[in-house]
């Protein structure tokens, strides 16, 4: 089986503080790689992987800003199209955009979707849902106006998270610092309840930060640490009380939530999209419905066992899973090519 996976460009793959998609491709492609697959991995110049690295963008487009990303999108999608008879399969995890090259290719294109960024992308997904095939990350993120092959939720490497037994007496939010992620009620949720809070992740809205984010951190009670690495992420979310995942929006599946439940961390989450596909509400952590019912459940933390967050995630959000669970998508999808 020859495997084409089309990574996004805006990071590197695996990326070295953000980039979820790119490391949910990264974990893809090396799984599939140690199960025997022929990979070949679309990614920026500086990628890494133990299959076959293939580019024509030198470097992630958010790390160079000397780089167009409208420019250097067409000639990445273009350069694995052109390719495209050298594969039984690609695999789209770029979004909407290379399903306007599928009639184009004779190779069958499945696309992961990420999530839908804004209901104006819908026209494409509808356009090329009977000709192509898509996976969703989560059953709440399914559009009722597209056919699926799959859910495939996301996997991590277990490994790679520390679990602590102990944990700290800080909360922490974690993720991109936006307003649809909540990183202001988390702010608020921490001082009603009197804990100290801890911020890590690129500011994706600056004015948003400057407002609302920035006031508050005095690197006492208020400490925003920026974007974390691999280590430094790992001990952090080890050491935390909770996991505060107050969202506006509905999440299509959270990494965070369940690297935090890896380390034993329970999650504190709004009860919204993928939440309580990702959360076992009561074992791993509580869903919510505000900051009201926030608080009360950071009193009832006592009542959970942090190694059954990490049992959670081990049995249902591995790396293992989710490739074999690619793998039967895969193989369906070859099996039944017409004639």
């Amino acid at each position: 089986m020859r495997i084409a996976l089309l990574a996004p460009i805006a990071w590197r793959t695996p990326p070295r503080h953000y980039g979820p998609w790119e490391q949910v491709v990264s974990l893809l492609a090396e799984g599939l790689v140690e199960r025997g697959i022929d990979v070949t991995l679309f990614a920026t110049g500086d990628s890494q992987t133990g299959g076959k690295l293939d580019y024509i963008c030198p470097l992630p487009y958010e790390e160079n800003k000397t780089i167009d990303p409208k420019v250097w999108e067409g000639l990445h999608i273009a350069h694995c199209m052109e390719r495209a008879d050298q594969f039984d399969l690609i695999h789209n995890h770029y979004d909407f955009l290379p399903l306007c090259f599928s009639r184009l290719i004779r190779t069958p294109l499945l696309t992961t979707i990420h999530g839908f960024s804004s209901r104006r992308i819908m026209p494409v997904y509808r356009e090329y849902d009977a000709t192509t095939h898509y996976v969703s990350i989560s059953n709440a993120d399914r559009s009722p106006d597209l056919h699926y092959q799959a859910t495939v939720y996301h996997g991590i490497d277990i490994d790679q998270f520390t679990f602590n037994p102990q944990g700290g007496d800080y909360l922490l939010y974690f993720g991109r610092i936006h307003p649809d992620k909540g990183t202001a009620e988390a702010i608020e949720i921490a001082r009603l309840c009197g804990k100290r809070l801890l911020i890590a992740g690129i500011i994706q809205d600056k004015p948003y930060f400057n407002a609302r984010i920035a006031p508050h951190i005095d690197n006492k009670d208020v400490i925003y640490l920026g974007s974390l690495g691999p280590e430094r992420r790992n001990e952090v979310l080890g050491g935390a009380l909770a996991l505060l995942h107050p969202i506006h929006f509905d999440e299509p599946f959270g990494l965070s939530v369940i690297e935090a439940m890896a380390c034993g961390t329970p999650v504190i989450a709004f009860n919204r999209g993928s939440m309580p596909e990702v959360i076992h509400h009561g074992i791993s952590g509580f869903l919510v419905k505000n900051i009201g019912e926030a608080c009360p459940a950071i009193g009832m933390l006592s009542t959970l066992k942090r190694k059954d967050c990490r049992n959670w995630v081990k049995d249902r959000f591995s790396q293992k899973r989710m490739v074999e669970d690619y793998i039967k998508v895969y193989e369906d999808i070859l099996e039944n090519i017409p004639d």
